[in-house]
């Protein structure tokens, strides 16, 4: 497992966290949830993009990229 500012992620087991589908590369090569679209932020969400969707991104820089920009970052 490697943990990133407080995330931890386990590189084994997230083919069983998250489909291949639903989950991303990011810029530091660390597996996370793609965006999801529900009506309430889901539990380790990070920013509520301006589109609606809700990022799970580590880093402020590159969230909601391409889903209108950020509306408010919760982390």
């Amino acid at each position: 497992m490697k943990i990133v500012k407080g995330f931890v992620v386990a590189f084994l087991l997230v083919g069983l966290v998250f489909p291949a589908s639903a989950a991303y590369k990011n810029s530091n090569g660390v597996i996370v949830q793609s965006p999801a679209h529900t009506s309430a932020a889901p539990v380790g969400a990070t920013a509520h993009c301006k589109d609606g969707t809700w990022s799970f991104s580590l880093h402020h820089q590159g969230s909601c990229s391409h889903h209108g920009g950020v509306s408010v970052f919760l982390k």
